[in-house]
C-alpha cells in the first residue's frame, strides 16, 4: 500500500493544487450540519469533510470500540495511541485514493459520508485539558527585550537554557470564527500614579502554532525525545490574544495572568504530526548546548509558512501584515514537551502547548503588533489610509499556515477572530 505521504497519491475527489487539504494531509476536526446537528469527527479532503462516523457505522473503519468518531471531540480517538493513529490515517488514505474503488464506486455511501465544507459547522476539535503557552522564538523574545530593557539586556539569563512558559486558561480556548470581546482590566500607564479599571487600549495578537498532546505521561516521570515525539498527535494554528497594557501592569512578579486569559483562538483542523513528516528540518543552532534532558538527536522543526492578514473595521478587504516560518523557533515542540514533564508534571490527553509568538529575523516577519508597530511608535498603514498600532473594535485578524510539497500543500486552513467592544 502506498504511504499516505506519497506525493504521487491522488484522490478520486478533485483537489486544487493550492488547496490546504489534499490526500497527503487528512487533518482531523469536529463538525455538524443543519441536517445532522450532532457534532462528530471528520477529515478534510479538498472542499469536503469525510464523515468518519458514517464510515465507522458502515464497518469501513475499525479503530476499536464503536462510537469513537461519534463524539464531539478527538480525545477518545487520540487516547487510542500512535499505532491506531497511523493505521487509521493509512486506511482513510486508502479509501480516498483515485485507484481504490471501495468508496469511489459506492454512490450511496459517498452521499452519506462526504459533506461539502460550506455546509459544515466546524467546532472546537478537541476538549482542551490544559493550556501552556511558551516563549520560544529568539527573535520575538529579543525584540520584546530590546523594547522594554534595552539591547544589552534583551534576553533574560535563563532564556537560552530552557523553554520559558506560563500556564494559561483552557476554559477560554475557542475555535476559529468565535468573536472576541475586548478584555477589561487594571490599567496603569507609566505617567499616572494609580491604576484604573477599564477596557484594554493596547489589544494585540500573537502568531503561534499549538501542539495537541494525544497521550498522557505519569506524574513524577520524565520524557525522552522519542517518547515526547510519540505523544504529539498534531498541530493547530493558534492566536494567543494579548492585552499589552493590562499585562504591563500585572506581570511583575509572577508573569502573564488576565492579559492572556480572556481568549485563545485555534484553527478547527488538527494536522497530524505524521502529515508534517516530509517537512522536518533542523532548527537554529542552540548555544550554549542544552542540558542532557533537552538534547535532540534528530530534526524537530518544520518548514511551515505562516501568514497574517488584518481587515480593519469598515474595510472591504484584508491586508497582509506578516509572513514568517515555524522553522525559526529556537526551542522545538518536542523540547517544550520534554521540559514541561521534566519536573514530574503529568501530561494529559488534550493538553495544548502554544509555541509562543513566532517571529523571523526580518521586519516583515514579526508575529505581533507589539513588534510590528514597535510598541506603538511605528504604526502600520493599511489600504484606505487606516493606521494601526494595536487592534481596534471591528478589526478582523486571519492567520494561515501551510507546508509546500511537490504539487501539493499540507495546510491548516485558517484561524480568524473579530474584535467586539468591551461590555
Amino acid at each position: 500500500m502506498p504511504h499516505p505521504n506519497d506525493p504521487s497519491l491522488r484522490s478520486f475527489i478533485g483537489v486544487d493544487p493550492a488547496s490546504d487539504f489534499p490526500i497527503q494531509n487528512l487533518p482531523y476536526g469536529v463538525f455538524s450540519t443543519a441536517a445532522n446537528p450532532t457534532p462528530r469527527v471528520g477529515v478534510a479532503i479538498g472542499d469536503y469533510v469525510l464523515d468518519l462516523w458514517e464510515l465507522e457505522q458502515d464497518s469501513r473503519l475499525d479503530v476499536g470500540p464503536l462510537g469513537v468518531f461519534s463524539t464531539p471531540s478527538l480525545n477518545a480517538f487520540m487516547a487510542l495511541g500512535p499505532k491506531v493513529w497511523t493505521k487509521t490515517r493509512a486506511r482513510i488514505s486508502e479509501l480516498l485514493r483515485a485507484d481504490h474503488p471501495e468508496l469511489r464506486d459506492n454512490e450511496e455511501l459517498r452521499k452519506q459520508a462526504l459533506v461539502p465544507i460550506r455546509d459544515a459547522r466546524l467546532h472546537l476539535p478537541f476538549a482542551v485539558s490544559g493550556y501552556t503557552d511558551f516563549y520560544s522564538s529568539k527573535e520575538h523574545a529579543t525584540n520584546v527585550g530590546v523594547m522594554f530593557r534595552g539591547k544589552d539586556n534583551a534576553l533574560q539569563p535563563n532564556w537560552l537554557h530552557m523553554p520559558i512558559a506560563y500556564n494559561g486558561r483552557a476554559s477560554t480556548v475557542v475555535v476559529s470564527g468565535t468573536k472576541v470581546k475586548r478584555p477589561r482590566g487594571q490599567l496603569k500607564p507609566p505617567n499616572v500614579e494609580a491604576p484604573s479599571f477599564g477596557p484594554c487600549k493596547r489589544l494585540d495578537f500573537e502568531l503561534e502554532m499549538g501542539v495537541v498532546v494525544g497521550q498522557p505521561s505519569p506524574m513524577g516521570g520524565m520524557l525522552t525525545e522519542p517518547q515526547a515525539e510519540e505523544m504529539i498527535f498534531g498541530f493547530v494554528l493558534l492566536n494567543d490574544w494579548s492585552a499589552r497594557d493590562i499585562q504591563q501592569w500585572e506581570y511583575v512578579p509572577l508573569g502573564p495572568f488576565l492579559a492572556k486569559a480572556f481568549a485563545t483562538s485555534i484553527s478547527p483542523w488538527v494536522v497530524t504530526r505524521e502529515a508534517l513528516e516530509p517537512f522536518r528540518l533542523n532548527g537554529p543552532q542552540q548555544e550554549p548546548v542544552p542540558l542532557d534532558y533537552l538534547k535532540q538527536g534528530k530534526p524537530q522543526n518544520y518548514d511551515l509558512e505562516l501568514d497574517v492578514s488584518l481587515r480593519a473595521a469598515g474595510a472591504n478587504a484584508p491586508a497582509g501584515i506578516s509572513r514568517t516560518n515555524f522553522k525559526y523557533m529556537y526551542w522545538s515542540s518536542v523540547q517544550q514537551l520534554m521540559h514541561h514533564a521534566s519536573s514530574g508534571c503529568a501530561m494529559n490527553v488534550g493538553d495544548l502547548l502554544g509555541s509562543g509568538t513566532i517571529s523571523g529575523p526580518e521586519k516583515n516577519q514579526r508575529g505581533s503588533l507589539l513588534e510590528i508597530s514597535w510598541n506603538g511608535t511605528e504604526p502600520i498603514e493599511l489600504p484606505g489610509g487606516a493606521k494601526r498600532s494595536f487592534l481596534e473594535d471591528g478589526d478582523s485578524l486571519v492567520m494561515r499556515g501551510w507546508c509546500q510539497g511537490e504539487g501539493y500543500r499540507v495546510g491548516f486552513g485558517e484561524v480568524e477572530g473579530t474584535i467586539l467592544p468591551a461590555e
